[in-house]
């Protein structure tokens, strides 16, 4: 008989301990079915095949696992293909008694909730003390916590994340146990038929948030009943798409929160209108995680008219629009009514990590009529080392934002953002209006509302220009490690003063001899500070503005 690695088709497997839900018959184990390895909660997969193994006796389970790199190879073996995997390592030949079909949902509450503590569980808790050596925790007041939550009748919330539940259980016994549950979390089990879901749901009419993420649920969902307390539901990594979603908004038709995070989706995928319509309670949807990449896919959602938060991190989006004309659906249809505004109750939209790169997108969301809180991190358009453009930039062209990249914007911050963005714009154009309205609508304005003047060269008898007039305030801290302590120091430069010019006076100011310093400009609300690399680029082109904070580093 051929071996193999151990841990997958032994030739002579050894009867593990008995677990909860574990099986010799392999009849217990179908096509498509659920199951975790017996003793591990955690590592779950479906069930692809069920028979015999050339060269091995008996009969074997093939499991296809959901995490890369559980398995031993792609279903096949000895150049027998007996299933196709997910992946080249995500699959196994498994003997059926090391296997869980799973457990109810009441016997995973006894597990998580009424269970004692093993010895190898109590050994694990504990401190090093100063000699090296462990001292045993004891929890103060443990059994009078382990007493209150094994009295279900008055939970209000349980998690059974990962316990390998598989089944509602007997009618009737969800309901009589935990009559007062309003949150439960079931993330990582077996259940997948979406049936078994509402079995649960019907049966906790207190039931208002759910959570069934790292899941693998089944494409039907027509048989779940209406479930109207449910309020939040979370289904993150699930594999979950959006036509299963417009089937199941049906069933929960008071549903306030949405996460669909991590399930691939691609597309907002709709049967007949343009938009997406119903979810008249919905306030955040989470599509984090997704590959949604068209902006035309997002406009699909502009007619959830209760929809406050959209939660787009980390998608593939490399622009963003709002249509001109407010009945319009964006591709020049007339489907909604006159006074339809796309987006009208958005205040909150995070589109961190994508791939936005022009400045046009950002404007494009100052006409969005309510939008105060947005995230544009982690994208081209905001990363200085890409060309993109720094925070004060993008306050001053974002007249409503009063939350940006999650760091409050307060009314000095944006006052001191508008003015040097005007200063620095004038920087760069002269007698070119047309391009600069274009490139910076919102210049003329801010111009205008802070009273900044045109820069004009000196000439004849008026004499030279004051050097006051163009002096900035800037505090000079030494960061560097071989520079030693020195105290800040606060200096009124020429806003025309470079880079390059800077770093020669930092060596004066300091007394610099052997070290040549390198400059980071530090600003509100920035969780790293700027690299100043440009020694040509003088204070004013890269937004340094009054009482600026520059920190002198060290060039390694």
């Amino acid at each position: 008989m051929q071996t193999t690695k151990s841990s997958d088709l032994p030739p002579q497997p050894t009867r593990e301990e008995s677990q909860p839900g574990a099986t010799d018959s392999a009849s217990a184990f179908k096509c498509g079915q659920r199951v975790h390895s017996t003793g591990d909660t955690r590592r779950i997969g479906t069930v692809k095949y069920v028979g015999p193994v050339e060269g091995y006796s008996g009969t074997w389970v093939g499991v296809d696992w959901d995490d890369d790199g559980q398995g031993k190879h792609d279903g096949s073996h000895n150049g027998v293909q007996y299933f196709q995997a997910r992946g080249l390592k995500t699959a196994s030949f498994v003997r059926p008694h090391n296997l869980s079909s799973g457990i109810t949902l009441l016997e995973a509450l006894q597990v998580r909730y009424r269970g004692t503590s093993t010895k190898e569980e109590e050994d694990e808790m504990y401190v090093l003390s100063s000699t090296n050596k462990r001292v045993s925790i004891e929890l103060l007041g443990k059994e009078k916590i382990q007493n209150k939550l094994s009295r279900f009748e008055e939970l209000t919330g349980v998690s059974l994340s990962f316990l390998g539940v598989s089944s509602p259980g007997p009618s009737g016994q969800i309901s009589n146990t935990l009559p007062n549950l309003k949150q439960l979390d079931l993330t990582g089990n077996l259940l997948s038929d979406w049936k078994d879901v509402g079995i649960i749901c019907k049966e906790l009419p207190a039931l208002e948030v759910l959570n069934l993420s790292h899941s693998s649920m089944l494409h039907d969902t027509v048989e779940i009943p209406k479930l109207h307390n449910i309020r939040i539901l979370v289904l993150n990594h699930i594999g979950i798409n959006w036509k299963q979603v417009e089937m199941l908004k049906d069933s929960v038709p008071c549903i306030e929160e949405l996460h669909l995070i991590g399930n691939n989706i691609k597309e907002i995928t709709l049967s007949s209108s343009m938009r997406v319509e119903g979810f008249d309670y919905l306030h955040l949807l989470n599509l984090e995680e997704n590959c949604l990449a068209d902006w035309n896919e997002i406009m699909k959602l502009s007619k959830i008219k209760s929809l406050e938060q959209l939660l787009l991190n980390k998608n593939s989006l490399n622009e963003i629009w709002y249509p001109e004309h407010s009945t319009s659906d964006g591709a020049g249809n007339e489907s909604v009514g006159r006074n339809f505004k796309p987006f009208q109750s958005l205040h909150c939209l995070l589109l961190g990590g994508n791939n936005i790169k022009d400045l046009a997108s950002v404007d494009s969301l100052n006409s969005f009529p309510s939008l105060i809180d947005i995230r544009l991190s982690e994208n081209p358009v905001s990363d200085t080392g890409k060309d993109g453009v720094p925070r004060f930039v993008l306050i001053a062209r974002l007249a409503n934002v009063k939350i940006l990249n999650g760091s409050e914007v307060s009314p000095r911050e944006r006052k001191d953002s508008e003015i040097r963005y005007v200063r620095l714009v004038m920087t760069k154009y002269n007698d070119n209006v047309e391009e600069l309205m274009r490139l910076h609508p919102r210049f003329a304005e801010l111009k205008r509302f802070h009273g900044i003047e045109d820069v004009k060269a000196p000439i004849g008898v008026f004499g030279p220009q004051k050097m006051s007039s163009g002096l900035i305030s800037v505090t000079l801290k030494c960061v560097g490690s071989s520079i030693g302590e020195k105290q800040p120091l606060t200096k009124k430069l020429p806003s025309t003063t470079t880079v390059g010019k800077l770093k020669n006076l930092c060596e004066s100011f300091f007394k610099l001899k052997s070290v040549k310093p390198k400059l980071f400009l530090q600003e509100e609300g920035t969780p790293l500070p700027t690299l100043l690399d440009d020694d040509m680029a003088s204070l004013m082109e890269i937004g340094v503005g009054n009482d600026s904070t520059i920190l002198v580093d060290e060039v390694n």
